[in-house]
């Protein structure tokens, strides 16, 4: 089961035939500028298998979102997470650079909130966010949600965290 079409984007499972574009997007320095370092093209890969045993174990995990014409605008979806050492179904999402700035990421996220309260046990769907990046704070802002609280790493860093009910 896939989240429903948007006006300008499809939904589908990711396939190891989508290394290439994952490896670009994730091996992006200003995609990834949030995270520890951008992935290498082997991360690229074990990304698209954790998603494909996410899709096997619960039903859903990050999509491949394109256009309806078929181009690679990145991927969305929703992964179990650890807040603050408690497991909680996020709303993640990662565009490529020309399709920023778009409503894109809003787009796609709006219909995989629409997809868990259709299709996921669980109250609340949260979005862990770097205090730093507006932009991703925005988009989950967009789809209802409301910061919560901060999300304490091991590492002693940081991370914002927005929910809303379901």
């Amino acid at each position: 089961m896939l989240p429903s079409d948007t006006p300008r984007l499809r939904f589908r499972q990711m396939l190891p035939t989508d290394l290439d574009d994952m490896a670009a997007l994730l091996g992006d320095p200003d995609v990834m500028r949030f995270y520890p370092a951008p992935k290498t093209h082997e991360q690229a890969a074990a990304w698209i298998e954790w998603n494909q045993r996410n899709y096997a174990e619960h039903g859903y995990g990050l999509w491949i979102i394109e256009t309806h014409e078929g181009d690679f605008v990145g991927d969305c979806g929703l992964t179990w997470q650890a807040v603050n050492g408690v497991k909680k179904v996020e709303v993640g999402y990662h565009v490529a650079p020309r399709w920023q700035g778009q409503g894109m990421a809003s787009e796609a996220a709006a219909a995989c909130r629409d997809f868990a309260r259709a299709h996921v046990e669980t109250p609340e769907l949260v979005a862990i966010i770097h205090p730093d990046n507006r932009a991703s704070e925005r988009v989950a802002e967009k789809i209802g949600m409301q910061r919560v609280e901060d999300d304490q790493r091991a590492d002693g860093s940081r991370r914002i965290v927005l929910s809303m009910q379901l």
